[in-house]
């Protein structure tokens, strides 16, 4: 029981100190001067302000309210913070993808030789449908409304329909054909950029020996 009252004790008298300690801040005004009391003054509330112990020693610094400029450069703070983070991230996955240059340039080449491939599928595979809308366009010449002749009889419902079929495929392979040269390009472009940060990376200052991809 005595345990108990003299804990009760030290509690009460905890919390009595407690309320009765004041914070005291400390602030600077437009002048310079600096200010000290136990409450900021309206005028002073979105100015920088620190918050004082018993001995007058800072326990606590209070941001004051930030500018339009001082926000702009936080947010830009943040993104670079950001970006340099993804970046540490790509640098690592690439150091532990490729042990040398010449591995990433035998895949890049590899990667290169596919869009190639399908782009001389496409090629061909056009080259087959141009002739036969050549043919189909002599065959449709013969009539209404392709031919000139105005007696001509008008065009079967099925050789229209084959023509704007073959166009129509033709269209879609062209752009398909665009699609692969464009990947190629970019393909080239980002393994270039691996390499050249590898290079950075490994501190490698030769430049590459391999031949450029699709020469």
């Amino acid at each position: 029981m005595r345990n108990l009252t003299v804990i009760s004790l030290l509690v009460l008298l905890g919390t009595t100190a407690s309320a009765a300690e004041k914070n005291v801040y400390k602030w600077t005004d437009e002048n310079g001067q600096v200010h000290y009391g136990d409450s900021i003054p309206p005028e002073y509330a979105d100015q920088p302000k620190e918050r004082l112990n018993d001995q007058g020693v800072a326990v606590e610094e209070i941001e004051g309210k930030k500018t339009a400029e001082q926000l702009a450069e936080e947010e830009r703070q943040r993104e670079i913070a950001v970006a340099q983070k993804l970046q540490d991230r790509a640098d690592q996955a690439l150091l532990a993808t490729y042990l040398s240059v010449e591995e990433i340039v035998m895949h890049r080449d590899r990667r290169v030789e596919l869009f190639q491939a399908q782009a001389k599928v496409t090629e061909l595979y056009l080259r087959n449908l141009e002739r036969r809308l050549d043919g189909l366009r002599e065959e449709a010449s013969q009539y209404q409304p392709y031919s000139e002749d105005t007696e001509a009889p008008i065009i079967d419902e099925g050789l229209a329909e084959d023509l704007r079929e073959t166009k129509e495929t033709i269209a879609r392979h062209e752009r398909n054909l665009e699609k692969y040269e464009t990947d190629e390009r970019q393909i080239i472009e980002r393994f270039n950029g691996d390499i050249e940060r590898f290079k950075i990376l490994k501190g490698i200052n030769q430049p590459e020996k391999a031949a450029s991809a699709g020469s």
